[in-house]
């Protein structure tokens, strides 16, 4: 095992994982206002309405695939009924259209930060970043998938990387499981490491916000002062004074 080999599949992923862990506590606690989407929903819709639900709807079903395949032991699957082939038809082909539904929305959503003027002057240089680093996470895997998967003899990742991940979760790296992995996979591994050291940073803090609150604050009264919308006559109250020598219509 060489000292690259020790720095990607060792040393990497537990930088990535402090920076991710840290990085949010930073963030929430000392910029909790910037803890959002940032929204760029009034300046355009159109667009808006297209790509969010397909991005949206497409990595939700990467991330379901990428627990299922990586973090969920193969004899697990096996002990409730599901085989091998099983698993990889419905890994292959369900991950194919995931792919297409997001790396869509996420091209409709760069060409409208891009071509929209208002929200591309909104779009920050972190912002940039992350697109970018984001997109070639998701193009990388893609292309993994597509060559070894759909239009080859299939590549058995649950046997390497699959108990690699494990073995940093519960801090018994084994580089070596690594060596043999193709190119493709291994980029696909390390542009996902540096976009969750980079994640913190960026928008997507907001895929760990929920609106707890709501369900448990106090009820928020409103009062009008159009007396038309009350259901209660106005009292009366002081006359209103003129100014002297102002012309009255009473005498």
């Amino acid at each position: 095992m060489s000292t690259l080999d020790t720095l990607l599949w060792v040393v990497l992923p537990y930088i990535a994982l402090a920076v991710f862990v840290v990085g949010h506590l930073w963030r929430y606690r000392y910029d909790r206002f910037g803890w959002t989407t940032r929204s760029s929903q009034v300046y355009e819709s159109r667009l808006l309405r297209a790509g969010s639900p397909m991005f949206h709807l497409g990595i939700l079903m990467v991330i379901g695939g990428h627990v299922v395949g990586l973090l969920i032991p193969r004899g697990w699957l096996e002990a409730i009924g599901v085989s091998e082939h099983a698993y990889h038809l419905v890994a292959t082909w369900a991950g194919s259209i995931a792919a297409v539904l997001t790396l869509a929305g996420l091209a409709i959503l760069v060409y409208r930060r891009r071509t929209v003027g208002p929200v591309f002057l909104a779009t920050t240089r972190t912002d940039k970043l992350m697109y970018v680093v984001l997109g070639g996470t998701l193009l990388l895997g893609t292309i993994a998938t597509v060559l070894f998967q759909v239009f080859g003899g299939g590549y058995d990742y649950r046997g390497s990387i699959s108990p690699w991940i494990r073995g940093i979760l519960t801090f018994r790296p084994d580089a070596s499981l690594m060596a043999g992995v193709p190119g493709f996979f291994q980029a696909h591994v390390v542009a996902a490491m540096l976009l969750f050291a980079l994640w913190p940073f960026t928008r997507l803090v907001h895929v760990f916000s929920a609106p707890l609150g709501y369900v448990v604050r106090p009820y928020i009264v409103y009062r009008t002062r159009d007396e038309r919308i009350g259901s209660r006559a106005v009292r009366p109250g002081w006359e209103r004074a003129e100014r002297p020598g102002t012309t009255s219509g009473r005498h």
